[in-house]
């Protein structure tokens, strides 16, 4: 398999030694085996109750294999290779780790930016098949892709229905609109399984497995680290791993996710959503902080911040300070962190199986559409970007750099920045360069998310969290924009309608937010990038 192992320093080893032998005399690990929905206390049974499905999820969805790679056969012996995945949140985040670990090509997308969406269109669509995933089918941008792509394929005289695949949950409005509509196979999900805990259910292995991925080998190493976690035994990794993300005292809210050669790719990305998500709630949660393969930086020594560090089986690893280290198979690690995510909900005393602040950006983008307000003057334009904040903390600036310098100074000793780029996550990837230099300026964690697939990910922390985020949206127009079939918006309309209602509701709970819109997307970033650079004191 691959032996899932973990070491831990300092107040990450405390936090094991103080709470694992209370996990395992409470049995734990196989209650939470044996799907008992009242380990998380009265007020989360109705929920839990239908959201542990995930637990035995390898074993489950073993008969989805076969179906899957006879689909996959089928599909290239007409030509068609290449896979697109509509989907968001979960539903995309743990099939890119996957692809991209077993080196796979699946390109997601998980965008409504309209550059983003015409460059999936644009590439070999004769050879593309695309693969609907929506527990509901409601998701608005997964609906709005799925029906940009099958205007694309009828135009290019190609049977649409042939080429879409739906993976959704059994009885959804989708799954009967689906099968109405002739497409050419459905696949339904575990509906006891929430999207963040579904990596090893259709919604993962579907859109994989038609792509070339070994999902068998996938779900061999899950089904063996199954059977460890079930152990109440002082050993037990994900009791480990829990205490270490929920049980730190004083809380170390912030988790550094930094991977040193694990060999699983963008595995902290889809950790990331599963940990914000299922923590950041009634005041309270754990806050991941993706940095890659990034040197250290001043914030990893602060008392309210631990660092987990992503490693291979092969590595030799000397722990500093409070950090842990993980390492194992994909398969193995994907339910490891799911049973370790659940403990710390445990510990943390909340309820890790629901979102309850996510509607609230997404009711926010929806009230924007429908009343399609005039968007208001910029406080100050700075050569090719628009500058606006709400509140008084910006102090007048009138710069690029000058505002976020005041964005800065609003963050606490415990505070933490989120970059949010509303714009083409491949076709502008330097974007990310932000995250580390800011970090520098800062001396604080500073994450950095795509719009609008972070509102399924750690959105759910930004608003139910502690409030102590400051928040740096970065928007852009699309130099063409992009029609929705039977919608009366745009692709550019709704990204823009998602970045304004989250700001707006961000700042209702009286956090700063601070929004640059780029004139021109070019030369927009080159300014930021620039200004950003000057903060840190780098050059450029």
């Amino acid at each position: 398999m691959g032996a899932l192992s973990i070491q831990a320093s300092g107040a990450a080893r405390a936090a094991v030694e103080q709470h694992v032998p209370v996990l395992v005399e409470d049995k734990v690990a196989s209650r939470l085996a044996a799907k008992d929905h009242t380990l998380w206390g009265p007020e989360a049974e109705q929920e839990a109750e239908v959201r542990l499905g995930w637990v035995d999820a390898a074993a489950v969805s073993r008969p989805l294999v076969a179906q899957i790679l006879q689909l996959r056969d089928e599909l290239r012996a007409e030509g068609v290779t290449r896979i697109v995945l509509a989907g968001m949140g979960g539903s995309s985040l743990a099939p890119e780790v996957i692809s991209n670990t077993a080196g796979v090509e699946l390109t997601v997308l998980d965008s409504t930016d309209p550059q983003q969406v015409r460059a999936a269109l644009d590439e070999r669509l004769a050879e593309t098949a695309l693969v609907v995933s929506s527990k509901s089918g409601s998701t608005v941008e997964t609906d709005s892709q799925r029906r940009i792509f099958e205007q694309a394929f009828t135009a290019a005289g190609l049977d649409a229905a042939s080429r879409i695949i739906v993976v959704t949950d059994p009885g959804s409005p989708m799954d009967a609109s689906a099968r109405e509509a002739g497409y050419r196979a459905v696949f339904n999900a575990d509906p006891n399984v929430g999207g963040r805990y579904s990596a090893l259910t259709a919604f993962g292995l579907v859109p994989t497995g038609l792509a070339g991925v070994d999902i068998e080998t996938l779900l061999d190493d899950a089904e063996e680290a199954a059977e460890i976690l079930a152990d109440d035994d002082p050993d037990n990794i994900a009791l480990a791993l829990g205490a270490v993300l929920g049980g730190t005292d004083p809380l170390r809210d912030k988790i550094v996710l930094l991977d040193e050669a694990s060999g699983i790719v963008g595995f902290a990305d889809w950790a990331e959503q599963l940990i914000a998500e299922s923590t950041g709630k009634l005041g309270t949660g754990v806050l991941p902080v993706v940095v890659g393969e990034s040197a250290p930086e001043a914030s990893f020594d602060a008392p309210d911040v631990l660092v987990i560090r992503l490693v291979s089986a092969e590595a030799e690893v000397d722990l500093a300070g409070n950090e842990a280290a993980v390492s194992g198979t994909l398969g193995s690690q994907l339910l490891l962190w799911e049973a370790a995510t659940a403990v710390a909900g445990r510990l943390l005393g909340i309820n890790p199986f629901d979102q309850p602040d996510v509607e609230a950006a997404k009711n926010a983008a929806r009230g924007l559409l429908d009343a399609q307000p005039e968007t208001p003057a910029p406080l100050a334009v700075d050569h090719a970007v628009e500058i606006r904040a709400n509140g008084d903390w910006l102090g007048g600036a009138e710069t690029v750099e000058g505002a976020i310098r005041a964005l800065l100074g609003t963050l606490d000793a415990n505070g933490y920045l989120s970059v949010q780029a509303y714009l083409d996550r491949f076709g502008q990837a330097e974007l990310e360069s932000l995250r580390p230099e800011l970090a520098t300026a800062a001396r604080r964690p500073v994450t950095f998310g795509w719009g609008p697939r972070f509102l399924h990910s750690t959105g759910q922390f930004h608003k139910g969290g502690p409030a102590v985020g400051a928040y740096l949206q970065i928007t852009a127009a699309a130099a063409e924009d992009l029609a929705i079939p039977e919608r009366p918006f745009t692709f550019g309309e709704l990204i823009a309608a998602q970045a304004a209602g989250d700001a707006q509701v961000l700042a209702d709970h009286g956090r700063p937010v601070l929004r640059l819109h780029l004139r021109d997307r070019e030369a927009g970033t080159a300014q930021l990038l620039q200004a950003v650079s000057a903060l840190s004191g780098g050059k450029r």
